[in-house]
Parts: structure tokens; C-alpha cells; sequence
């Protein structure tokens, strides 16, 4: 099992000593968010103070951005470091891709971000193999690729692609055409099993894949000490007050909880949220724990689930430096 780190930089100044602290920790890979900053610009600098930390995005918003763009950021980055660059897209949800990123959304956000990938993967075989660019979609049309804009082959295409997903309609997509799958952070063992894996499975064998070709790579919510229980309550409770995440909450019976919740927020009770979220919902969507001695119950709570393995807390170097070096050993230790 892989140990990933999440990267939360305040600024980029921060970036080079954060990655090569990462690098000594022992983590396998690093990813970035786009949250309150680009998920892409850090990337540079991690793959030039490292030699071997894998690093990606988890994730850079597709929706958000045309299929040119992410192809050359990604080929751009998989050739500076050496083939170490991971590829993460989301979808986000409606009311962001519209009025946050100010973008329209799609009538199938699957069917879009099919075709997102299948340019991109059409962009990529034109510069390595020098094919005529003809990509005709019911959301993107590419058929102009001359020398003057293409960067040069490399040993390091296609870039690997994750996608992130709460429902089956995205995780069967994974199965069918992607690398990895990013799990969200309101996830349960008892959801991956029953409802994630499956799908992924049905996607690759509608595409002839094995399952195993998908790695799932899960970010997992964490509670170290009562400030951070509490913190992971209030995270639970937000995240589940969405109602895409009403079949993970369905799974469990909670269906009530997550009806409460949207309506709390669609008042802007914001305090009122947490204390929906019960210790049997706490245990379900997180583990608690010293950070040192978590690995025994990621390892009994995620064996033959997850493949990679990121908490729910950045990394930052000089806090709990032997904490971190000693999960990170453990997690990836072979059973």
C-alpha cells in the first residue's frame, strides 16, 4: 500500500523545502488541491527538488478548463520530472462550474469528462506520434495540430489520469478509461466495498480491463486528538450536506441525517451542522488515533480497498516528523 502526502502550501516560497522534507519522510507521492490556490503551479517545483516522490493533482478542476490547456501543463510536467507526474481531474459540482469558475455545466458530466480524457489522450498520441488531430465530440471538437505548436515526443506518454468521484457513474468511467481513482474524503470501507469497487469493475469490463489496472487512491479523514475530532465532525457534516453524497449516506441508513443537514445549510445554520453528525457516523467516515499509530487500523480498515493511501491533513514539515516517517513506514510495509 502506497503513503501519500497532501500538499497545503500558503505560498510557492514554501514549496521547495516542503517537497524535498516529503521526499526524507519516505511518502510515495505528493498531490495538490484547488482549493485557495492553482493546483498546478507547485508542481514545477516539487519535480525539481525531488528525485523520486511521485506528485499529481487531487485534483485540477476539468470542467474549468479546455483540453489544450491540461495537455500541455500535464506533458509539460511528466517531461520535467521524469514520467512522475499523475494527472487528477474532477468534475465539481453545478453551482461552482457555474458560479465560481463562471463555465456552463454539462448535460452528462460523465459523458463530458469521457471526452475530456479521450482528447487529451487524442492531443497526446498527435505530439508522439506525429497522427493527424481529428477529435469530433458532442463537447469538443479538435482538428488543428501543426509542428509550430507541438512539443516534441517523449518516453513518458500518455501522462497516467485519475479521476475523482462520490457515485458509480463516475467510478465506472475510471474502470473503463483511467489510471487511478481518487476517492473523496466522505467515504466508508463498507461504500468502497459494496458500491465503488464493483462499479469500477463493471467500467473495465465493459472495456476489456482488468480492475486491477485502476489504483484507488483514497484520502482518508483522521482524528488524531479531540481539536481534530471535532474539526473531522464538522467536515463530515458539510461535505454530507450535499446531495451528492446522499447514496453513501443512503448506504448506511443515514438518509435523514443528510435531508437535516441541506437544510441547515440552505438556512446558513453552519453551527448547527456538527451536532448532526453522530460518534457512529464519526467512526464510519474516519479514523482516531495517535498519527504514529494509525497504520494497524488503515491497514485492517483499507487491505485489498485502497491502493494508495493519503490522510486528511497536510503535511508540514517540523510537525510530528517521527509521527509521519513511522506511519509512512508502517503503511507501506508488506502484510
Amino acid at each position: 500500500m502506497h503513503f501519500d502526502a497532501a500538499f497545503s502550501p500558503a505560498s510557492l516560497a514554501q514549496v521547495p523545502a516542503l517537497a524535498r522534507a516529503a521526499e526524507a519522510i519516505g511518502f510515495d507521492a505528493a498531490w495538490t488541491t484547488e482549493t485557495q490556490h492553482n493546483p498546478f503551479l507547485p508542481l514545477p517545483l516539487v519535480a525539481e527538488h525531488t528525485s523520486r516522490l511521485r506528485f499529481g493533482t487531487a485534483v485540477a478542476i476539468g470542467f474549468a478548463r479546455s483540453p489544450i490547456t491540461l495537455a500541455h501543463v500535464a506533458w509539460d510536467l511528466a517531461e520535467q520530472s521524469g514520467g512522475r507526474f499523475i494527472l487528477g481531474l474532477g468534475t465539481q459540482v453545478k453551482p461552482h462550474i457555474e458560479r465560481r469558475f463562471g463555465m456552463s455545466w454539462p448535460d452528462s458530466p460523465v459523458g463530458k469528462l469521457r471526452e475530456l480524457i479521450l482528447a487529451l489522450r487524442a492531443i497526446w498520441r498527435s505530439w508522439q506520434t506525429g497522427e493527424k488531430l481529428n477529435f469530433r465530440g458532442e463537447y469538443f471538437k479538435l482538428t488543428l495540430m501543426t509542428p509550430f505548436f507541438s512539443p516534441p515526443p517523449m518516453p513518458h506518454a500518455p501522462v497516467p489520469v485519475y479521476i475523482a468521484g462520490v457515485n458509480t457513474g463516475l467510478a465506472r468511467l475510471a474502470g473503463e478509461l483511467c489510471a487511478g481513482y481518487h476517492v473523496h474524503p466522505l467515504h466508508s470501507p463498507g461504500y468502497l466495498r459494496d458500491v465503488l469497487r464493483p462499479a469500477i469493475a463493471a467500467g473495465a469490463a465493459r472495456a476489456g480491463r482488468a480492475p486491477q489496472a485502476v489504483a484507488l487512491s483514497g484520502t482518508v479523514m483522521v482524528a488524531t486528538n479531540r481539536a481534530e475530532r471535532e474539526f473531522t465532525r464538522q467536515q463530515i457534516a458539510f461535505y454530507a450536506s450535499t446531495p451528492s453524497y446522499r447514496p453513501l449516506l443512503a448506504h448506511h441508513g443515514w438518509e435523514s441525517v443528510g435531508a437535516a443537514l441541506s437544510s441547515l445549510a440552505a438556512r446558513g445554520d453552519w453551527a448547527a451542522m456538527p451536532g448532526q453528525i453522530s460518534d457512529d457516523m464519526l467512526a464510519a467516515f474516519s479514523v482516531s488515533g495517535p498519527l504514529g499509530e494509525l497504520a494497524a487500523s488503515l491497514r485492517e480498515r483499507y487491505a485489498g480497498l485502497l491502493d494508495r493511501i493519503t490522510l486528511y491533513r497536510p503535511f508540514v514539515p517540523g510537525e510530528d516528523d517521527d509521527g509521519w516517517r513511522r506511519l509512512a513506514r508502517e503503511v507501506q510495509a508488506e502484510a
